[in-house]
């Protein structure tokens, strides 16, 4: 359908998006894409998009699965491409000029998507297929697409009334252009916040990688000295090893007080007019809260269900978290300290309780997590688990020079994939992790495979002049968690591209798995060697690991649960939010109880994952997913090999096959042969002793 469009703009220059890609297995030419080329192919594979579902309402035929619900199905294929593209190197690489364009691209794409879905003779044909499905006689995929479809109608307001679909185009227009403002303030302080150091005395008791790291970080901005910054491969380590209370506190306000200075970038009055915006959405669609609107698209299905199960973990892990702190205050007042710790404080005081009761220091562990044996890590799980094998690709397209890029092979040698890397953190890049797709699994309308082009985004510890990139067991953990979401799309065979999407409370549950096999002792000692001498970790070193499994769990988990109750209080306000936004975090944090030792994981305004990530009333998902994860890993642990390919076998063929071809629940039931239990998760991360009351 590409020929249909015009392929060039004013200045005859042919437009790349708009071309088939003649590179190789169809990748994005990133090299002959300009930034003035992105907006005039998103306006005309829109213009494609209308001219396909203007003819199919103007179709006098009676309304089919083909003429109507495929013909829908495919209409944005092309308009998909292009954008993928754009937002993916958004998050990626954006420059100023880019962030700029996406203010304009945003509410455009915004605004075409719901003249979509509330084109009411659209929804009326889609309507008549619907209410007829049981009688066509369509095998399981497509009976799932056609309701899949109508509720993505209903859930856009197909069937509300002319004046209030006219509100929610309004109100889906101002959350677009809100949710951009406020992922583009939190990059910009992300980018405009650091702690500078130029006295070495200052740098006591900080590890030499960490030192030449905040080094080379000062020597690219252009600075003397040592520059730390709000990147968690940055703060974490120098908060954890910095004896100056002062100066830990000092780069911690800088990561904690994000887009929350009263400046430009200041985040807290987009937040208010989201929630409310949200709101206001929710009850046009007839829910009491964005909670339940979001909810009724999830696993959990409802806010009750999704608080049960926090309540049912919160208790547990705050205590462990308390017994933690009495531990930590006790070695501090040994130490001479006076009072109570700070927030600021936690990191450092674990790591010497680390030291003292597990002889166990994580610098001790970073020359055996390099990158490359990260990188070898996850591929040697994925040959022994599924057979999959990698081949370097030097001469594909890529979008910035640090990115490396594979070719995913099959057990039988045949092609599966191409996954990107990107590691390390520069600016222009939003911070985190994460996985995503250039291209995603399914077949075309004429039945052809396209297969998954994915990418991985990290913001690793960067190399330095001497030494590889080396990382500490977060960002070790971290490379198979994104993986596992990549496994996740490889593994896909699905024919219709909508029905390729998760929730976020199952969606994690692939990627959590494969954590577990990270830091397995059989495993680990096959991929941990010495980045110099090529020694493997030491079973005295993968003993502590294993004993210390639990440490700090309790803080862990606490501030991951107390994120997620941010986020659940905030989709579940029934009245429009009028208070301060810092004294609302205050006051729901202070209601479950969490200590002043311990921020959410997330603090309101620079909280992406719920205000430009997708996550709204979701980020309990990766609490729920855990409890689905430990569930699948006892699968496997059940049969005394935990890289039993029988089971990998099972569980490629029922939950990563079918993605969303079938009900979340249904696929875990599939694996499983029953529903999910919570003991595994107690279980697996100490909390079965820990109490409920």
């Amino acid at each position: 359908m590409m020929a249909s469009c015009s392929q060039t703009g004013e200045s005859g220059k042919v437009n790349p998006l708009l071309t088939q890609f003649n590179t190789p297995f169809h990748v994005p030419p990133f090299e002959k894409i300009q930034l003035s080329d992105y907006e005039p192919a998103l306006k005309a594979t829109m213009a494609i998009q209308d001219s396909v579902l203007s003819a199919l309402v103007s179709n006098q035929e009676a309304p089919t699965f083909e003429n109507t619900i495929l013909a829908l199905e495919y209409s944005g294929e092309e308009l998909n491409r292009v954008a993928a593209i754009f937002f993916n190197l958004l998050s990626a690489e954006a420059s100023p000029e880019m962030q700029t364009l996406a203010q304009t691209i945003d509410p455009m794409l915004t605004a075409h998507n719901d003249d979509i879905y509330l084109n009411d003779k659209l929804f009326q044909r889609v309507k008549s297929v619907y209410e007829a499905r049981t009688t066509l006689n369509l095998n399981e995929e497509q009976l799932r697409l056609v309701e899949q479809t109508y509720k993505g109608f209903a859930r856009h307001g197909a069937n509300l009334d002319s004046t209030s679909k006219v509100r929610l185009k309004e109100i889906n227009t101002e959350l677009s252009q809100l949710s951009l403002t406020f992922g583009q303030h939190v990059l910009a302080e992300t980018n405009s916040m650091w702690l500078d150091i130029t006295d070495s005395t200052k740098l006591a008791g900080l590890p030499e990688a960490v030192i030449a790291a905040a080094a080379a970080t000062a020597q690219k901005a252009g600075v003397q000295g040592w520059r730390f910054t709000p990147q968690k491969p940055s703060w974490i380590p120098f908060l954890s090893y910095s004896p100056d209370s002062a100066l830990r506190s000092e780069l911690y306000k800088t990561y904690t007080t994000r887009a929350d200075r009263n400046n430009e970038n200041d985040n807290k009055e987009v937040v208010r007019k989201m929630v409310n915006l949200r709101l206001e959405k929710a009850r046009l669609l007839g829910f009491p809260t964005y909670a339940h609107y979001i909810l009724d698209d999830h696993m959990a299905k409802t806010p009750e269900a999704v608080n049960s199960m926090l309540k049912q973990l919160w208790t547990p892990a705050l205590n462990k978290a308390k017994d933690e702190l009495n531990t930590m205050l006790a070695l501090a007042k040994t130490e001479g300290k006076k009072g109570n710790l700070a927030p600021s404080d936690w990191w450092y005081y674990a790591e010497k309780v680390r030291k003292r009761d597990y002889s166990l220091d994580e610098e001790m562990l970073r020359p055996y997590l390099s990158i490359n044996n990260a990188r070898h890590g996850i591929f040697l799980l994925a040959e022994k688990l599924y057979g999959l094998t990698f081949k370097k690709l030097d001469s594909i397209p890529v979008y910035h020079p640090d990115v490396e890029a594979y070719e995913v092979l099959e057990a039988d040698g045949s092609h599966l994939a191409v996954i990107y890397f990107d590691f390390f953190p520069r600016p222009g890049k939003g911070a985190g992790a994460w996985c995503t797709s250039f291209a995603s699994q399914h077949k075309t309308l004429q039945g052809e495979k396209v297969d998954p082009i994915i990418s991985i985004v990290c913001n690793f510890t960067p190399p330095t002049a001497n030494t590889p990139a080396l990382l500490n067991l977060d960002e070790f953990t971290t490379l198979f968690h994104e993986f596992g979401h990549a496994l996740h799309a490889f593994f896909s065979e699905i024919s219709y591209p909508s029905l390729g999407g998760t929730p976020p409370d199952f969606v994690e549950m692939p990627s959590q798995l494969n954590e577990h096999w990270a830091l397995y002792p059989t495993f680990l000692k096959q991929i941990a060697v010495h980045y110099a001498t090529g020694e493997p970790m030491p079973d005295s070193l993968i003993d502590k690991m294993e004993k210390s499994r639990f440490f700090n769990g309790g803080f862990t988990k606490t501030e991951l649960f107390a994120a997620s109750i941010l986020d659940m209080d905030y989709h579940s306000i029934t009245v429009p939010l009028t208070e301060d936004i810092d004294a609302y975090e205050k006051a729901q944090m202070e209601a479950i109880g969490l200590i002043p030792e311990i921020l959410p994981r997330y603090r309101s305004t620079y909280y992406s994952h719920i205000f430009d990530g997708g996550y709204a009333s979701g980020y309990y998902g990766y609490t729920w997913s855990a409890m689905l994860d430990c569930d699948v890993w006892e699968a496997f642990t059940e049969t005394g090999d935990p890289l039993n390919k029988e089971v990998a076998s099972k569980l490629r063929n029922t939950v990563f096959k079918y993605q969303g071809a079938r009900d979340c629940a249904q696929l875990f039931h599939d694996f499983r042969g029953r529903d999910p239990q919570i003991d595994a998760f107690l279980r697996d991360n100490g909390f079965a002793k820990c109490g409920t009351k």
